[in-house]
């Protein structure tokens, strides 16, 4: 894809245009651009989050189609960033809060030491061929997303490693010999990003016929029709869509503001639920001291909703 090129707008409606981007590149720089870049975004109405550092750039970011166009052209202009890709889909409403650019370690927290993509990573697969190489018998098909995560959709026969965060995930891999049982591992993510790194460590860690999805469960709902898709379920994303479905429509899920746990409409009828307080994933978890807590919070958003403001902590 070249500078000025952009991806084809997906089939979804909405007042908002959403970016998820990342980029592997050598950053070193990064630090001095946090705030030149946050105030870029703040000028041109843009909110989200992007997440820089020494290993390149990650991040979801919404706003106007002219000021998302603009923040793309920003950041191709920087040598680093100058092949940087993104997928685009839509929103009814604003999806974030606020907008932060943030200063990290990593762009995305594996806890592993000298993975570099730039110099080692899988083959990336376009969602047009990924039915194909996920459907081989000699393939094995992980997930490298988190557990809430892959509660709300998977791949049809992807092995789910059930992890909380994305650390675990090394530990998992290592922890498990028959991942050597087939010759071929394919992996995917939301973005592309997790699996992307997640190919570095498997070839650094000895595996040699290693393959993730290109662009992502994301990229894949954009082009595959539905008819031949073998996604089931819904694509959990990190704003208040909350989730997307084929064609990147927004899905039906809500978000327990308690746990950050999407939650069904059929979840929203339990007697475990209530708005920001609790739901049926986390209220055996919780005290009653919590949940007092979460009720003063959510009395606090709907002070502020009745007088037209957005309270931030909600």
């Amino acid at each position: 894809m070249t500078e000025n090129q952009t991806l084809p707008r997906p089939e979804a409606t909405g007042s908002f245009l959403v970016a998820a981007l990342y980029h592997f590149a050598r950053f070193d720089r990064f630090e001095s651009v946090q705030k030149p870049l946050q105030a870029f975004c703040d000028e041109n109405g843009i909110k989200g989050t992007l997440l820089i550092a020494r290993e390149g750039i990650n991040g979801t970011v919404a706003g106007t189609d002219g000021a998302i166009a603009k923040l793309l052209a920003h950041l191709r202009a920087m040598p680093e960033f100058s092949g940087l890709e993104h997928k685009e889909s839509r929103a009814s409403k604003m999806p974030f809060v606020r907008m932060k650019v943030k200063l990290k370690k990593e762009i995305v927290t594996m806890g592993v030491e000298d993975i570099d993509p730039n110099r080692i990573v899988g083959t990336y697969v376009d969602p047009k061929d990924w039915n194909a190489l996920i459907s081989d018998p000699e393939t094995i098909l992980i997930d490298t997303r988190n557990d809430y995560e892959t509660a709300i959709g998977i791949f049809k026969g992807a092995v789910d490693p059930n992890t909380k965060t994305f650390r675990e995930f090394p530990d998992w891999v290592r922890n498990n010999a028959g991942l050597h049982n087939k010759p071929k591992i394919a992996m995917y993510c939301t973005g592309g990003i997790r699996c992307e790194k997640a190919t570095a460590f498997m070839k650094q860690e000895g595996f040699e016929d290693v393959y993730h999805l290109k662009g992502g469960i994301l990229k894949y709902l954009e082009e595959v029709p539905q008819e031949e898709s073998l996604w089931e379920g819904a694509c959990f994303v990190f704003d208040e869509r909350v989730s997307v479905e084929h064609g990147l429509k927004e899905g039906n899920h809500k978000l327990c503001h308690a746990c950050r746990n999407p939650i069904t409409a059929e979840e929203v009828t339990s007697e475990k639920y209530e708005e920001g307080v609790s739901c049926s994933n986390c209220y055996d978890s919780r005290t009653e001291e919590d949940r007092l807590r979460y009720r003063q919070r959510q009395l606090q958003i709907a002070l502020a909703k009745k007088r037209g403001q957005k309270h931030i902590g909600g």
